[in-house]
């Protein structure tokens, strides 16, 4: 800072050197000093092109990209790379809002177990509105599907849960909202001929779908506000192409920067030794946690997270706050 301020007199009030350490004051040597760090110019070009390409990407997920691709680089030296070229993605505050006591919902404990359900609404270029399904398993994090139209009925959207099914066994409960397209006879005979049951959360209190929420923020920033959509078919061939993206290639801080579908291939194969912390992981909500609890997930093995959880359960439950 001093030696910005000791060229900054320089220059507007025609010191000298000497004269111009001598009234900050710094050292000479300090303000003679020219920096001799690698530039790092294929870096840089290389940045630039991935938050080029996913613009609504911070520095740390660029991170985990450049890491995948070789690159031994670590969040701080991203960050301060990712700042000088002025590629910070601008997020709009958050309101504070006064804390509540939130009621406990029922957590996914293997795939498949759990899924959440949920509609955006979007405009295309000729003005008209479109509605998107949005299903997403709450324990891997995978976005099951992205089923655009006009209007989505209950028939429709129990024909689109009907293609899931297909290829995957329907799952034990599906949280949503009150929703007419969630709590018309369509959807109950949907849910009692697959064995589902319907988890409707309390009218008003989105915060209970937590998981889908989560989704369809990501789906609106990284998608949705980027996309043109020119006509239903053009965002049905769009959202497809998202969805692929966000399963197979986006890196997924709940999960350890993994994907979706590599955390789902993982739990399918029953690989428990050193992916014992990542399946643990999402099994917490990652809005829920703090930057010590992720640390804490990532390192601690599933047996001694599993008997901490228990121990503050039993205290809270023991000790009135």
């Amino acid at each position: 800072m001093r030696r910005e301020l000791a060229e900054w007199a320089q220059q507007v009030h025609d010191l000298s050197q000497r004269r111009a350490a001598r009234l900050i004051p710094i050292d000479r040597a300090t303000v003679r000093y020219e920096p001799h760090r690698d530039p790092q110019d294929a870096l840089r070009v290389r940045l630039r092109e991935l938050a080029g390409s996913r613009v609504r990407y911070g520095y740390r997920r660029l991170t985990v990209l450049l890491k995948r691709e070789g690159w031994e680089v670590n969040a701080k030296r991203i960050y301060r790379l990712y700042t000088e070229e002025g590629l910070i993605v601008r997020t709009q505050k958050r309101r504070a809002h006064a804390q509540r006591q939130r009621v406990a919902q029922g957590v996914a404990l293997r795939p498949n177990e759990r899924w959440s359900m949920d509609f955006v609404a979007q405009r295309l270029a000729n003005r008209r509105w479109i509605r998107v399904l949005t299903v997403v398993d709450q324990y891997t994090r995978e976005c099951l599907t992205l089923h655009a139209d006009t209007a989505l009925s209950g028939e429709k959207v129990a024909a689109a849960l009907d293609k899931i099914v297909a290829s995957r066994r329907a799952p034990k409960s599906i949280t949503v909202d009150n929703g007419t397209e969630f709590a018309i006879k369509a959807m109950d005979h949907w849910a009692y001929n697959n064995g589902v049951h319907l988890d409707f959360i309390r009218p008003g209190r989105p915060v209970e779908n937590g998981y889908i929420e989560s989704f369809n923020g990501k789906l609106r920033d990284e998608c949705l506000n980027v996309e043109v959509f020119f006509s239903l078919m053009d965002a049905r061939r769009k959202l497809a192409l998202w969805l692929h993206d966000y399963n197979y290639h986006r890196p997924h801080s709940a999960l350890a920067d993994r994907m979706p579908a590599e955390f789902a291939a993982v739990c399918s194969g029953g690989n428990d030794g050193d992916n014992a912390a990542l399946e643990n992981a999402a099994r917490f909500p990652h809005s829920h946690r703090t930057a010590t609890a992720d640390k804490e997930l990532t390192d601690a093995p599933i047996s001694s997270l599993l008997l901490e959880t228990i121990t503050r359960v039993t205290l809270t439950a023991i000790v009135p706050a």
